[in-house]
């Protein structure tokens, strides 16, 4: 059996967490020393990347790498929570960085965590990157290879021109050509699936077994295509495949327009027509936003 490729996101900032550091922190002298392991007694995430760091100006610290799919609320505590635990840890000062992947809402996403009781206040001061405002030649001219695979979501990434140019430096480096399967899924955000296809010239079943592919689905929460089969084996084959392109069609509104694409699952779940949900499940793909699926709908 072939071992699974590793695409988490400590692979990604190990390609050249040198660059990554020096990204996320703005210190144009910083050196990645270590990627320590980010594992505390009580909390475990595969989305956290700790790395120890040196820079002339503020000696040894800590580079706090928090990745979430998209921004939910409860970061601030938990950005609190996470500098904490490694500063007491490793007992070294703690840069803390919160990179969001996705947009969730138009709402300003908080720098800091504050809270107040008894004239008593805890504060913790973060930096926020949002990937869709990055400017997509970064991960070009610096270059930054595990920006990447983000190309597609960052801005002016979008068209077909710059995905393949993604993809032929990833192809071009044996470190990097693993990475493809994410380039790919985020590029089902920006493309019609069968150009993703077409551009990557292999079966995009590939993607759906990728490691970071199933990585994505549990940040997402995702109800995926295989508790949807799961129930059809209990409903009959043909309630079952509504059931999955429903968890299909669930999974991609959360994934591209977080809960304002959910609020249409009412009106997409009296669908019983399955050829009528598969057209949906295509139009979600090309669709710019929750307001013109509703139109479509």
């Amino acid at each position: 059996m072939t071992k699974p490729v590793d695409v988490s996101t400590k692979r990604l900032i190990s390609l050249a967490p040198d660059t990554w550091v020096r990204w996320v922190t703005q210190i144009p002298d910083v050196v990645a020393s270590e990627i320590l392991n980010s594992e505390f007694q009580w909390i475990s995430r595969e989305s956290d990347v700790l790395i120890r760091a040196n820079s002339s100006q503020y000696g040894e610290f800590l580079v706090l790498n928090e990745l979430q799919l998209r921004y939910q609320s409860q970061m601030p505590r938990r950005m609190r929570a996470y500098a904490a635990l490694a500063e007491e840890k490793y007992n070294l000062p703690t840069y803390p960085v919160l990179i969001n992947i996705l947009p969730s809402s138009n709402a300003e996403i908080p720098t800091s965590f504050v809270s107040t009781i008894a004239g008593l206040r805890a504060i913790q001061d973060y930096r926020v990157i949002n990937l869709w405002e990055v400017d997509v030649n970064i991960a070009f001219e610096q270059p930054l290879a595990s920006l990447l695979p983000f190309v597609p979501i960052l801005k002016g990434g979008e068209n077909e021109f710059i995905i393949r140019e993604a993809l032929q430096v990833l192809r071009a480096d044996e470190q990097l050509n693993q990475l493809e399967t994410v380039l790919a899924f985020f590029a089902t955000f920006v493309l019609d699936s069968e150009l993703v296809q077409q551009i990557m010239r292999w079966d995009m079943a590939i993607l759906r077994e990728s490691p970071w592919y199933q990585e994505i689905l549990r940040e997402g929460e995702a109800r995926g295509e295989a508790r949807g089969e799961a129930r059809g084996e209990a409903r009959g084959e043909a309630r079952g495949r509504r059931e999955e392109l429903l968890s299909g069609i669930e999974l991609a509104l959360e994934i591209k327009f977080g809960n304002t694409g959910l609020e249409l699952m009412p009106i997409i779940s009296q669908v019983t027509d399955l050829q009528k949900l598969k057209a949906i499940q295509q139009a979600i793909k090309t669709a710019k936003t929750a307001e013109e699926l509703r139109h479509l709908l």
